[in-house]
């Protein structure tokens, strides 16, 4: 008998509703391992009020969020880190005046066993514990092409570089999914490839399962096997991109409907 496979992430009959105005409304959908899935829809759609709700920084007042086969409502936003949630933010969220290779060992915090007393006391131990870190950091940002700016302020980066050191930091944290919002926004078209490539990389090397949320439709198009589609606050559509780009009730979503009497006669 076939093992069952369970999902990375599913979310079930999810919802939020902020006084009278439900933002967010039975949203069901599974994310398995490997899977690059898109998020899109409008502006004010409910794109990042789910990503609120799947890290903890909202509470589902409906449905309920599942991370390998774990119920995680009600946990804290550290709490659903260190389970294994990692994302980044449509505005950059870095520590602006510490190092690149600094923003990137801070991520490694949970996982250091050094105490107190090693720490401040620059013992043996911590200072092995360090260097490992250091090593570990140091083959992140490889990974992402950063090496070369490792002791540059992150402030000083060129901003698609910024947006790779985000991700770089998450991937620090151990995750076991990554949520990616709005990455590519602000970017020129090189800074986009490049990140089209990083993403890539990362799904290949890791087996990462990404949710991605994304304007860029050829971004969207090009590397996300599947799409929920979302439209004040419920799920539209789902599908492929070939499915999704010749939907008539997306269309109509991004786009208006068309006037039934336009063309007729006069």
């Amino acid at each position: 008998m076939a093992e069952e496979k369970i999902p990375v992430l599913e979310t079930k009959s999810l919802g939020i509703q902020f006084g009278g105005l439900k933002a967010v409304n039975d949203v069901n959908i599974e994310i398995y391992k490997g899977e690059l899935i898109g998020l899109i829809g409008p502006n004010g759609a409910g794109k990042t009020t789910i990503f609120n709700l799947i890290t903890g920084i909202y509470t589902p007042t409906t449905g309920s969020y599942i991370l390998c086969g774990r119920r995680m409502n009600g946990l804290k936003t550290h709490q659903v880190v260190e389970a294994g949630i990692a994302r980044t933010f449509q505005n950059i969220r870095l520590f602006k005046k510490m190092t690149v290779l600094e923003n990137v060992k801070v991520a490694f915090n949970k996982n250091m066993k050094a105490n107190l007393m090693q720490s401040i006391f620059r013992t043996p131990y911590f200072w092995k514990e360090e260097e490992e870190t250091t090593e570990k950091a140091m083959e992140l940002l490889k990974l992402f092409k950063l090496d070369g700016f490792a002791d540059q302020f992150a402030e000083n980066l060129p901003y698609g570089k910024q947006r790779l050191l985000e991700i770089a930091r998450a991937l620090a944290t151990d995750m076991k999914l990554l949520l990616l919002d709005e990455p590519a926004a602000g970017m020129n078209p090189v800074e986009t490839a490049e990140l089209k490539e990083s993403i890539k990389m990362l799904r290949e090397k890791f087996g990462i399962p990404i949710l991605l949320i994304e304007h860029d439709m050829s971004l969207v198009m090009s590397i996300c096997e599947r799409i929920y589609v979302l439209n004040f606050g419920e799920i539209l559509a789902s599908g492929t991109p070939d499915e999704i780009a010749g939907n008539k009730e997306v269309i109509e979503a991004y786009l208006g409907k068309e006037d039934e009497d336009e063309g007729g006669d006069v």
